[in-house]
């Protein structure tokens, strides 16, 4: 303690100095009787005393007396107005905040409460004596044990989990005390619970299975719901820690049916049309945000896919995502509620056939009633609307085409000419005059928004290509390609060019008629040459971004390329990126997309992620498909322009060329197959791949049983254990119920392990003889038969090198005569 003193009176700052040696040598003498006084009165005056100034002279009552209050914590437990005292000084010691008292003593980056809290829990068993003195009912005790084990929590996290996981009923005891009938203790239990559940998935695992959800749900019930207070508010965090990435808590979740109880929470009463901002008030906004957070955290994409499907058949089954739409839809509802709601449907839908097709049919209370989606995308090329919100429109109509070939179809259907009258505004209208539109971010939404139609479905790129777009009266009507590569080339900003970029690299993937199409387009490759080319604003982001992705257009137009534009074969294509851009900085352009901070942002979550209209450059779906391919395209072109290079080399003299031209020719023949062979073998070992995921997928599940399974197993000891110390607490027939419901569980969830470990080694089993019957087989084959074809090649090679031997030693006996011999 005095090294702890002296290094503190260094680093807080200075205080006066008579007040403090005042009030030190007072903290003596006080901390002296504390720990020396017979009675029990002295020594509880005592701690009131030092609690008095605790807050005034933090460091010196936490620096000299801490060891004494952990003392009385201990030998005074009978005594509950002194154990309180001394828990109120501990409180006021560890507290993270700064008190008025001590602004003007310290600098304010010191953190003197996070400093004794380290002091404190050194010895762990000062937690465990705190946790053990919440079983006191006393309020004077209760209270401030609950206060103190929070600022543990959120001064030192980790430190203090850790050993309250360890701690024998621990958190057991925290939960019991979620049922007190005194709500200012409840409501402290739900912070502590907070704190406690951060970022710990063990301690979310054995509050969920002590009933935390069943609790938690009443408690909402009894506050009035959604438009209860600050303790709903409260409970919904706490809900959100146990849920969000929390997969075993996830299934614990959906399999008890508490999907089903959150609908209700959503639904708005039909009264509330007639004043509506007076029913959203700035609570109610809380709680409905954190409402949206928790249907997120059981549909996020970043789940399992199957879990994903499962909450999702839920939430439409039992209503969830129709009362979500019916907030989407009302009116009065505040930007940021929107805005979330809109975030959260997205996911409720995001490849699910069904829900798709709900919100597909959404109509909106307009006059004319008009779809949602139609409205939804009004809203997104409005360059009024928050920008917040437009970014939620386009993430909700990702996630609306994700997967779904008819969504897809149906929007270009409505850019395609039709026999019958169509409505007046359809969602191809919307996104062509946003795409034309002189806001850049309109151009970007609507460009990004159309490329979704494309992804995954050539059929629909090549109908796209059947858009005619009216121009100027008198003239003839243009593609809507065309259109796209004119706007590209105009003045426009660098935000609109890459979504028109984003646009048609997606168009032309995996698809050689749109590849003939663009090519065929005047100017449109030159354009492409002639800005990867340019050196100028070669730090600026957005015109790196901007070549990286004029390389990767041009890459696509290599490899799928047919050949069937004579200007712009693959190999003349090549030529031209070698001679006026150099295959290095093809290259260079072409990885240097991932290179880019916004590049690894935006491919992490399909949502976007930009925080304001100027970084928004990059599309999730778009990174992926750049991911995909840039590989398979360098390569393409780098193959093309070495195939290209040998076509360029000399012919030997006339007597010999014949034979070398053929023996050039085989080469070439077997260099392909070669290729193809490598092709087929990368594809072998990728299905190699697929099914040892699957694998590891499995593997993961059985590990989350297990932990299930040894959550179960511990929460059984501790039932146990509280039985034999507290056996007066419950009847005997109470606790044969508990251990049997307990072994019940335990068997369901030992028969699930078991089930799924069958199915873990069935998929090895298959996974062996796939690997030893079928793809060591074929990989023998073929790189036995890539063996003979490369050794044929240096066969042939060496014929070559003897016909070249032969061709200088009939070019020397020439010169000896006296002939002149041209050499190239």
């Amino acid at each position: 303690m005095e090294y702890f003193k002296s290094s503190l009176k260094s680093v807080l700052g200075s205080a006066p100095v008579e007040d403090e040696s005042s009030g030190a040598e007072t903290v003596e003498r006080l901390v002296d009787r504390l720990q020396s006084s017979t009675l029990l009165s002295d020594r509880r005056d005592a701690c009131r005393a030092l609690k008095a100034l605790s807050r005034t002279y933090r460091v010196e009552v936490g620096a000299q007396g801490m060891d004494a209050l952990n003392l009385i914590l201990e030998m005074d437990r009978t005594d509950c107005e002194i154990i309180g005292l001394a828990l109120d000084t501990l409180c006021n010691i560890t507290d993270p905040k700064t008190f008025e008292e001590e602004v003007t003593k310290y600098r304010p980056e010191i953190k003197v409460g996070e400093q004794f809290t380290e002091i404190f829990i050194k010895n762990t068993d000062s937690v465990g004596l705190v946790l053990t003195l919440l079983e006191e009912f006393d309020f004077k005790v209760r209270w401030p044990a609950l206060k103190l084990l929070t600022h543990l929590l959120v001064n030192r996290p980790k430190d203090t989990q850790e050993i309250i996981l360890v701690s024998p009923m621990g958190v057991s005891k925290l939960m019991d005390l979620l049922t007190d009938s005194r709500e200012v203790i409840r409501n402290e239990v739900l912070l502590l619970l907070i704190q406690l559940t951060k970022g710990n998935a063990n301690i979310q695992k054995i509050v969920a299975f002590e009933n935390a959800f069943d609790r938690i749900f009443d408690i909402i019930a009894q506050e009035g719901n959604a438009e209860g207070g600050i303790v709903v508010e409260d409970c919904l965090l706490l809900m959100l820690n146990l849920l969000r990435g929390n997969i075993s808590n996830q299934n614990f979740f959906k399999e008890g049916s508490y999907i089903q109880k959150l609908t209700p929470m959503f639904q708005i009463p039909p009264e509330i049309e007639e004043n509506p901002l007076g029913w959203w008030s700035p609570q109610k906004v809380s709680n409905v945000l954190c409402m949206v957070q928790v249907v997120r955290a059981l549909v996020a994409p970043s789940a399992p896919a199957q879990a994903i499907a499962y909450c999702q058949r839920i939430m439409r089954a039992c209503g969830l995502l129709q009362a979500l739409c019916n907030i989407l839809m009302a009116s009065g509802v505040p930007a940021d509620v929107l805005t979330e709601t809109i975030n959260t449907v997205a996911e409720v839908i995001r490849g699910n056939a069904s829900n798709q097709g709900y919100l597909a049919g959404v109509m909106a209370p307009s006059s004319p009633p008009r779809p949602a989606i139609v409205v939804l995308l009004m809203s997104m090329v409005n360059e009024k609307q928050p920008f917040v919100l437009r970014c939620s429109i386009l993430y909700c109509f990702q996630c609306f085409l994700y997967k779904n070939e008819s969504g897809q179809s149906q929007l270009i259907q409505t850019l395609l000419p039709q026999g019958n009258e169509m409505p007046s505004l359809t969602t191809g209208q919307l996104l062509c005059g946003g795409l034309f539109s002189t806001d850049s971010l309109s151009n970007w939404f609507s460009a990004v928004a159309l490329s979704y139609a494309l992804i995954d479905d050539g059929t629909q790129k090549e109908q796209l290509l059947r858009v005619l777009l009216a121009t100027n009266i008198g003239k003839l009507p243009v593609t809507l390609m065309q259109q796209c590569v004119m706007l590209l080339q105009q003045g426009n900003k660098t935000q609109c060019k890459l979504g028109l970029l984003m646009l048609l690299c997606r168009w032309t993937a995996h698809c050689p008629v749109a590849v003939k199409s663009f090519l065929l387009i005047d100017s449109s490759v030159t354009y492409l040459t002639a800005l990867l080319s340019s050196q100028e604003n070669s730090d600026d982001l957005q015109e790196t971004l901007l070549q990286s992705m004029c390389a990767i257009l041009i890459g696509l137009c290599v490899h799928f390329n047919d050949n069937s534009v004579p200007n712009y074969t693959k190999e003349k294509l090549c030529n031209l990126i070698e001679n006026r851009i150099g295959l290095e900085r093809f290259q260079d352009a072409i990885g240097g997309l991932a290179r880019h901070e916004v590049y690894s942002r935006t491919l992490k979550h399909p949502q976007p992620s930009a925080r304001n209209p100027s970084e928004l450059l990059l599309d999730h779906e778009f990174c992926r498909l750049s991911k995909a391919l840039e590989g398979v395209i360098t390569k393409s072109v780098l193959d093309a322009s070495s195939l290209c290079y040998k076509n360029q080399i000399a012919t030997p003299a006339p007597p010999d060329s014949v034979l070398v031209t053929q023996y050039k020719e085989v080469i070439r023949d077997q260099d392909l197959q070669i290729q193809k062979l490598n092709q087929i073998t990368e594809s072998l070992v990728k299905e190699k791949h697929e099914l040892e995921v699957q694998v590891r997928d499995l593997v993961s599940t059985v590990n989350y049983l297990k932990d299930q399974n040894v959550v179960l197993r511990a929460a059984r000891t501790n039932a146990l254990s509280e039985e034999t110390e507290s056996h007066n607490a419950l009847s005997n027939g109470d606790t044969e119920k508990e251990l049997e419901k307990c072994r019940n569980v335990n068997a369901e969830l030992e028969n699930r392990l078991s089930e799924y470990a069958s199915t873990v080694e069935e998929y090895k089993r298959k996974l062996e003889e796939k690997n030893e019957v079928d793809f060591e087989r074929r990989f023998k084959e073929k790189s036995e038969e890539l063996e003979k074809l490369k050794k044929d090649v240096e066969d042939l090679l060496q014929l070559l090198l003897d016909q070249d031997s032969k061709i200088l030693l009939y070019e020397e006996r020439l010169i000896a005569l006296g002939e002149k011999v041209e050499t190239d």
